[in-house]
């Protein structure tokens, strides 16, 4: 199977994600519904700390793809929700080190939306992605 950042020539590169990802032979497609700061009992962690959520939700993300057999470079597209971008922007640091002990360098087609608020009271980031194992 071949993964790989799509481009356009002459467009500055994206920075901390690709614009489009191109799956070529894929054998398997895994759709992980969102995931919030939930531990493995399902509670939520890191209450008032964006970054801790943020790197709980993206380990579970990630927990999911392997547990079907993939790698964090097999995650394709991905769509965060925030309820307070301030904080996401406030907190890129922290983040920025999370993202890389959970996804390395690997940055796929991605989305971040600021929404009113999230199902389970507390919480302050879902992921869902999508990953091509092959």
């Amino acid at each position: 199977m071949k993964i790989e950042a799509v481009q356009v020539d002459g467009w500055a590169p994206p920075r901390g994600y690709a614009n489009a990802v191109a799956v070529e032979g894929a054998q398997k497609l895994l759709f992980v519904a969102g995931q919030i700061a939930w531990d493995k009992d399902q509670r939520l962690v890191g209450s008032g700390d964006f970054a801790r959520q943020f790197a709980q939700a993206l380990s579970n993300c990630v927990a999911l793809v392997r547990a079907a057999g993939g790698r964090p470079e097999h995650i394709v597209r991905m769509t965060v929700y925030v309820t307070d971008k301030r904080r996401y922007l406030a907190a890129l640091k922290e983040i920025g080190a999370a993202w890389r002990e959970s996804m390395g360098r690997h940055y796929p087609a991605m989305a971040l939306v600021q929404v009113a608020d999230l199902l389970e009271e507390g919480a302050m980031v879902e992921i869902e992605a999508t990953a091509a194992i092959g």
